[in-house]
């Protein structure tokens, strides 16, 4: 009897090792969600948010037109690819092109490059696959990759604007102005800013319990995954308005550079010839990219259904597109200096 009851002890012991050396399993190693929220309870809705699988409804092609869009959108990144690294490598590798402005052409066709790699190779695996899908993680990686390289053309326009406004408006303070220093900073101002306004606009995000996993676009934007929140999101909104703001006014400071260059470059015919030169690329890429991120802005914040699914798309792919082709092609055939460098 003695015998019988130490036997089932010790099989109530082991079951009871087994269970604990499951569950343990299970929380540290299988299934490490639980584990944080083990650790971290009051951020229960983040680490649920994590393992959310989001659907992309904006590719709504047939089948038979697969492989052409396949086709045509590897083209289009090639070309991408192609320009914008040989205008990069041109102005490298030319020393007589290591000025102001041709250092932040540079860097905006290197924003292009950061820019398109957060889209364009998710698209193309998108084309060829049936399921349209993107992780947490991946969608918000993926917004921030795009909006903040958006923000970044802005900024990068912005300290160009400046650059031309010093040349022409006041040439004899130019090189004592534009140094090499503030060159630097002008680069950094272009890069840091956009990143730290997408990335405490991300972190916003990543607060929210959503719930929904349909997102009516082609890639992720922040503002999409927003909408998709359970409670009202004030904070993202006066966020994101104060970025809309403060990205207008960089907008208002262009054009106000660009009346007095007008008014200065009409006073001469080398003048006007040199703003023609110099400063009608830098106008057309700004009106280029303005247009872009308006139209996907005011659509995604206050879109409507009754717009096609086409129209949506190409609202949404308008600024990853035009942008990153024009701008090397209008300021590598416009611009002598790298135009002679190409021939």
């Amino acid at each position: 009897m003695h015998g019988y009851t130490e036997a089932n002890h010790n099989k109530t012991e082991n079951v009871n090792v087994h269970l604990w050396k499951k569950t343990a399993s299970i929380l540290f190693f299988k299934t490490p969600t639980v584990w944080a929220m083990l650790v971290f309870p009051n951020n229960w809705a983040m680490m649920e948010n994590v393992s959310s699988i989001f659907r992309l409804a904006g590719l709504t092609f047939t089948l038979e037109y697969r492989y052409i869009l396949f086709s045509l959108t590897l083209l289009c990144y090639l070309l991408i690819l192609l320009t914008n690294i040989t205008v990069i490598c041109v102005i490298i590798m030319n020393e007589n092109l290591h000025e102001p402005m041709y250092i932040f052409l540079c860097n905006l066709c290197i924003n292009a490059l950061f820019g398109t790699v957060g889209f364009y190779p998710k698209f193309l695996y998108d084309l060829l696959s049936d399921h349209h899908v993107i992780s947490y993680l991946g969608c918000l990686v993926q917004a921030f990759l795009i909006y903040s390289s958006a923000l970044c053309e802005f900024s990068t326009l912005t300290v160009m604007a400046v650059d031309r406004y010093l040349a022409i408006c006041r040439p004899l303070e130019y090189h004592s102005k534009m140094t090499s220093n503030t060159v630097i900073k002008c680069i950094m101002f272009s890069w840091v800013s956009p990143f730290l306004c997408m990335l405490f606009a991300i972190v916003l995000t990543s607060t929210l319990t959503l719930c929904g996993t349909n997102i009516d676009k082609l890639y992720c934007d922040n503002w999409s995954v927003v909408k998709l929140s359970c409670y009202p999101t004030t904070v993202n909104n006066v966020f994101g308005y104060i970025v809309i703001i403060v990205y207008f006014i960089h907008s208002l400071f262009i054009m106000c550079s660009y009346i007095q260059l007008v008014g200065a470059s009409i006073k001469s015919k080398e003048e006007r010839n040199r703003f023609m030169q110099t400063c009608m690329p830098h106008l057309l890429s700004l009106l280029n990219v303005s247009v872009a991120l308006l139209f996907d802005g005011m659509f995604t914040r206050y879109g409507t259904k009754n717009f096609s699914q086409d129209l949506q798309n190409f609202l949404a792919l308008e600024f990853l597109v035009i942008p990153p082709i024009l701008n090397p092609l209008i300021y590598g055939l416009k611009l002598k200096k790298i135009r002679n460098q190409l021939m």
